[in-house]
């Protein structure tokens, strides 16, 4: 792999409220794909660059060196992080609006995933979902198969073939499906589980010997209801007892009816995350799908256990399912990305799960100002009383009673979902020492985006930080697969509409 420098503008963020914008940053990789150093303001000259990159000892004349420079309108991210979706799904995109949770996995899903017992059905699915998922800027997902092992195995070695970054898991799911479409057994789930497992570890290595994996096991119960007692007590015995740490994906409080079908069937447990716990199967590489339901006590018991939220918010919309308080959730420090959660959410992209988590908090944020102003108007104040018609602004550290900011978005879908897989020390921002995980967003003309402007004085005109911040929050708003030029994983280009050109 080549050693790279790009020069030019990148947006990255640093925490929860933290956005760092660089109009002038010069970003060098190895060539294992990590990121070397970065200085954060190198004047755009060629003189400049070969001076600061001369000071780490590098070359810029080097004939096998590559060198990115953006054009106007061009900029890096970190590549996009989808916490939450399911693979098999996707034939299924916009089907079964009309309804809720667990008539929509009867009617639409389970019929849709049982086709997958066919090895042919799944491969030609399962390359078609990659490419489109990498052609919208995920560098790193997760998936959820289905209950078959050989057709999740296929999805492992094409996500590995691809070069993208993922977590890859077999459903369980041993009663309380459908007729055809449910394991025979605990045990024969948990048999295919670890066989899945060991597959996956057995994958060739990506790259050079000081690389990471890209490809990695998760432990998918589908959801509690799903899963007998003791498919889940020796899914919570293989998390704790494998030689190497497993990552587990599941769904919590995503709809009423599940919910107390959830309580239902395991009234020992005090809540519907308190029944991951007993079993083991709740902690600090555990995935919560939605979340939209949760209690105080379920919320400080998955801060506690160093769980966290994959907030998919297209899905709870579309389902009806409810909003998850996401801002409540960054406040109590509990680790939140985004999903989408494809098929109950009707967009692939992470994009429109910004949008909508976006959405989502405004919405929250107006209802618990109409609230206000309804206790406040059955007891009117005398009119000197009365405050001026502005509401100043909440400190930057406080999310629960806000909107989210654009720093905020962008952690989401980025650094936070690295965090939520424990990949924050190696993916979510452009920090040295990480993988070089990024996307080259292009907002100009000959994308063809018509939601996107392009004024003719911005061909010439100098980036400056609000002018990068504007371009991102263009392409978070408005952009689509079109303004992606290039995806980058580990250093390596596996996509996008440009590849690097």
């Amino acid at each position: 792999m080549a050693r790279t420098l790009y020069h030019g503008p990148l947006a990255h963020a640093l925490a929860p409220a933290a956005l760092d914008a660089l109009p002038a940053a010069l970003l060098a990789v190895d060539d294992t794909g990590r990121i070397a150093w970065l200085d954060t303001h190198v004047a755009p000259s060629p003189d400049a660059r070969r001076a600061a990159a001369a000071h780490h000892g590098w070359d810029v004349d080097d004939p096998l060196l590559r060198l990115v420079l953006p054009r106007p309108g061009q900029f890096l991210v970190p590549g996009l992080v989808d916490t939450h979706t399911h693979a098999p799904q996707f034939p299924n995109i916009a089907s079964g609006g009309q309804y809720e949770l667990l008539d929509w996995l009867s009617n639409v899903t389970f019929p849709r995933e049982a086709r997958f017992a066919h090895p042919a059905y799944a491969r030609k699915t399962y390359a078609a979902v990659v490419d489109r998922i990498i052609s919208l800027g995920t560098t790193t997902c997760c998936y959820y198969g289905t209950l078959h092992l050989e057709a999740t195995k296929i999805l492992a070695d094409i996500v590995h073939h691809r070069g993208q970054r993922a977590f890859v898991g077999k459903c369980n799911m041993d009663r309380n499906c459908a007729p055809t479409y449910q394991e025979a057994s605990a045990e024969e789930s948990l048999a295919q589980t670890a066989d899945l497992v060991d597959y996956i570890h057995s994958l060739p290595h990506p790259g050079p010997p000081a690389s990471p994996r890209l490809v990695h096991p998760i432990i998918t119960p589908r959801f509690a209801l799903a899963c007998t007692n003791t498919l889940l007590a020796s899914l919570g015995h293989l998390a704790a007892s494998h030689v190497s740490p497993l990552a587990i994906q599941t769904h919590v409080a995503e709809n009423s009816a599940e919910v107390e079908f959830t309580k239902q069937l395991f009234p020992e447990c005090l809540s519907y995350t308190h029944v991951y716990d007993a079993y083991g199967l709740l902690g600090p590489r555990t995935i919560l799908a939605h979340g939209c339901l949760l209690g105080n006590h379920e919320l400080e018991l998955i801060k506690e256990r160093g769980a966290g939220i994959s907030h998919c918010p297209t899905s709870n919309f579309n389902l009806r399912s409810g909003i998850a308080n996401v801002g409540k959730m960054l406040d109590m420090g509990i680790k939140v990305g985004l999903g989408t959660d494809v098929s109950g959410g009707f967009a692939p992209s992470i994009l429109v799960a910004v949008r909508d988590a976006s959405t989502a908090s405004k919405i929250i944020s107006f209802q618990k100002n109409t609230a206000a102003i309804a206790r406040d108007a059955s007891a009117p104040l005398p009119e000197e009383l009365i405050p001026p018609p502005s509401i100043a602004p909440l400190p930057a550290a406080e999310f629960s009673e806000a909107h989210l900011s654009l720093a905020t978005l962008l952690y989401l879908a980025t650094l936070g979902g690295a965090s939520l897989c424990s990949l924050e020390d190696t993916i979510g921002n452009f920090l040295p020492g990480k993988a070089f995980d990024a996307l080259l967003v292009s907002v100009r003309p000959e994308t063809g985006n018509p939601c996107v402007w392009w004024e003719d004085e911005d061909e010439s005109k100098a980036v400056t930080a609000d002018g990068l911040q504007s371009m991102l929050e263009t392409f978070l708003f408005a952009g689509d697969d079109r303004n992606i030029d290039s995806v980058w994983v580990q250093g390596r280009l596996i996509g996008g509409t440009g590849q690097g050109n």
